[in-house]
């Protein structure tokens, strides 16, 4: 469990970051699931992005369904944007503040 010091750390990192996942008409499938696990292994925080006029899912729900998918945790939701964080067990490149 994230303090929320570390939770604002998390969400400063994720300012400069571009949006990389994107959550379409086809919704929360497995291969958003796939790209989500596959991105948070790369770079452990990732940002991605509700299409509200396509997508069935409010940003929330789709980013909770992907981290629950995902083993991550929800950062931040703004608006259609969320952000997602994923330790790597071995080796976190990422160093929260205690």
């Amino acid at each position: 469990m994230l303090t929320s010091k570390q939770r604002a750390y998390l969400r400063s990192l994720a300012v400069n970051q571009d949006t990389i996942l994107y959550v379409g008409k086809s919704g929360l499938g497995a291969q958003v699931f796939k790209e989500a696990g596959d991105a948070l292994k790369k770079r452990e925080l990732i940002k991605g992005r509700v299409l509200p006029e396509t997508c069935p899912s409010t940003p929330r729900e789709a980013a909770e369904t992907i981290a629950a998918a995902t083993g991550s945790e929800v950062i931040q939701v703004i608006g259609s944007r969320f952000v997602l964080y994923k330790p790597d067990p071995k080796e976190p490149r990422i160093k929260l503040p205690k």
